[in-house]
């Protein structure tokens, strides 16, 4: 099939894991004889006016763009112009946005963690009515999460074991959404991250972290690979499928009685670590996924 890409990262994120990432997939589409350019965000800067909607710079559009970044207007200006995005803008925000995820999930009952979301408060509020903050000690007791909407690699993500370091928080990131949660025990400081890719999980692990609640590697966890049972495979394929995503990394907690619950869904999770865990190459999944996808689309418009 000839057709050619783009992968798209952004371009003002610190370090070099998020150009690493769209090098992998290149690599991977480079070995399937296609062609892909890597690009900035910020090297494609959205346009619009009464008469017109476009890239700046006129650049010739390409057939299909992986999106591991999360500027969604960017990606929906793409799609309006007739791009096939993967992933898509809006699984791309309804993963950003752990909020909407849930909502997705519960919408589909699908095994979460309870959840309570916080009302919205405008900074600079003078004073805070608490007393949801009350309901949410009555449902979920302590310890218990609190989890911005907003935030990744773990950073957003706090655990208060009563009512003072509760409030606390809540005045700390006052202004942002945020969620309360039920602290699941049983799952401290480890979680199964589990690749999907279209209708399958092609490689999955555990995360262990010596002294965290959160197993996230970056935050200095560990990692095993993991053969999931054929129950968490299906969960992460629907979690998948519920924010409409053609790929993602599905974290899973180990529920009571080792009954997976879904802690979260990322739209552009990397895959060095998983590779380094499982020698198993995402990337190559991800392309072959693009090439059968394209090939369906084509094949129905002909």
């Amino acid at each position: 099939m000839n057709i050619n890409g783009w992968i798209i990262y952004n371009g003002h994120l610190p370090g070099n894991k998020f150009a690493d990432f769209a090098e992998w997939l290149q690599r991977a589409a480079f070995k399937q004889n296609i062609d892909t350019v890597i690009y900035k965000n910020n090297d494609l800067l959205t346009y619009f006016g009464n008469t017109h909607l476009a890239l700046l710079d006129e650049h010739t559009l390409p057939d299909f763009v992986i999106f591991t970044d999360k500027d969604i207007y960017l990606a929906k200006q793409l799609e309006l112009l007739g791009v096939r995005v993967f992933n898509s803008s809006k699984a791309i925000e309804l993963s950003d946005d752990k909020i909407a995820t849930y909502q997705a999930l519960a919408k589909y009952k699908l095994p979460i963690p309870k959840t309570i979301v916080a009302p919205k408060i405008f900074p600079n509020t003078i004073e805070i009515d608490r007393s949801f903050s009350q309901f949410a000690i009555e449902t979920l007791g302590f310890p218990m999460i609190l989890k911005e909407a907003f935030g990744s690699f773990g950073e957003q993500v706090y655990l208060a074991h009563n009512q003072e370091e509760m409030l606390t928080k809540i005045t700390e990131i006052l202004g942002k959404p945020f969620v309360f949660q039920e602290f699941i025990s049983s799952s401290y400081g480890r979680d199964m991250r589990l690749h999907v890719v279209g209708d399958q999980v092609v490689a999955a692990m555990i995360r262990n972290a010596a002294d965290d609640f959160r197993a996230n590697v970056t935050a200095g966890g560990t990692m095993q690979s993991y053969e999931p049972s054929e129950e968490e495979t299906e969960l992460a394929i629907a979690a998948t499928k519920a924010i409409g995503a053609d790929f993602s990394g599905v974290d899973l907690l180990f529920g009571p009685d080792n009954k997976p619950l879904i802690c979260e869904i990322n739209s552009n999770a990397h895959i060095r670590n998983i590779y380094d865990c499982t020698k198993i190459n995402v990337a190559d999944f991800i392309i072959e996924h693009i090439i059968n996808t394209l090939e369906r689309d084509q094949g129905r418009l002909l």
